[in-house]
């Protein structure tokens, strides 16, 4: 009996453990942007479109939980400190985006000092990471408004990473086969500019995102993106922990207390060499970084904390297969 026991144990906890929220799959067609035209896409883009679709109510009621316990955890702006609040976001419920988000997140607010400052929104990594309220255009902007009453814009300066896939109109929103929009970059452009954001410092993962640099430069803000206007980026698969441009720049170049013009180099140098061992098309990251963000920069790069070792797994990993 005692042995019967010991095997009969792990087996009924688990059945009395709570289950683990899932990533959400993709199977049916996006609805409007789906079917729409290039110009028609574009146009749905630039307003920040989103279609939420068959959400049950307890799902509804606990992400606003999540999210409402995600804004009560950021805290006032520091008078006379230059403070970064980092906003990371996955915008697709393929776990590779949850996942570089997550350790992202935890990344930047590390490397600027960003403690009380920070909010991820991402749904669920395949994991069992903790739950957190999901990145959708709408939590982006009510989280974006939020650090815009806690900030000082003369000072202060947010850090936005975002990734997902992209699409040649700008980032794609999808969450499963309920959730789905698009967030150009006139929709980021504006919503900045509403909320008197102008220090800022965007960091975009995804295929095509070269074309948020052109909105988005400007003398106070700094843009990186994974590729250029036109090209691709790699390393999307679901059972990755990071993207190419995720793992080379945040999971490398960022934990190291190097300059960020010095780490988006390094990590443009680190992304072509993969991709010519992979015999991919180059994705040509971007970098812009504005004489006025080149201050903020310097000020909130002068006490950086020590090099921290990369994890997860590799995203040249699936190069082997």
């Amino acid at each position: 009996m005692p042995a019967l026991s010991a095997r009969l144990l792990p087996a009924l906890l688990l059945l009395g453990a709570a289950p683990q929220e899932q990533p959400a799959a993709h199977v049916a067609a996006p609805p409007l942007i789906g079917t729409a035209t290039p110009e028609e896409a574009r146009a749905l883009a630039d307003q920040g479109v989103a279609i939420e679709r068959d959400r049950q109510a307890a799902h509804l009621l606990a992400e606003h939980r999540r999210l409402d316990a995600a804004l009560a955890g950021l805290r006032p702006q520091r008078p006379g400190v230059v403070d970064a609040y980092v906003v990371s976001v996955a915008l697709d419920s393929d776990p590779v985006f949850a996942r570089e988000a997550r350790e992202a997140g935890r990344v930047l607010a590390r490397r600027y000092d960003a403690g009380g400052h920070a909010v991820t929104l991402a749904g669920p990594d395949g994991r069992g990471g903790a739950p957190l309220a999901m990145g959708t255009p709408q939590h982006l902007a009510t989280v974006l408004a939020r650090v815009a009453e806690l900030m000082d814009p003369r000072e202060d300066v947010l850090v936005l990473y975002t990734t997902s896939h992209g699409a040649p109109f700008g980032i794609v929103y999808n969450d499963g086969d309920q959730g789905f929009g698009a967030i150009a970059p006139a929709r980021v452009w504006t919503l900045l500019s509403q909320l008197g954001i102008v220090n800022r410092l965007v960091m975009v993962s995804a295929c095509y995102s070269g074309i948020f640099v052109p909105m988005l430069a400007s003398e106070t803000s700094a843009v990186v993106t994974a590729s250029a206007a036109d090209r691709t980026s790699f390393g999307c698969r679901s059972d990755n922990d990071w993207t190419f441009f995720g793992d080379a720049l945040v999971n490398h170049a960022l934990r190291k207390p190097q300059p960020l013009a010095q780490a988006a180099g390094e990590a443009a140098a680190t992304i072509a060499g993969w991709e010519r061992q992979g015999r991919l098309t180059p994705s040509g990251p971007q970098v812009q970084v504005g004489t006025g963000a080149a201050r903020w920069l310097a000020l909130l790069e002068a006490k950086l904390p020590a090099a921290t070792a990369p994890t997860g797994r590799p995203a040249t990993e699936a190069l082997k297969e």
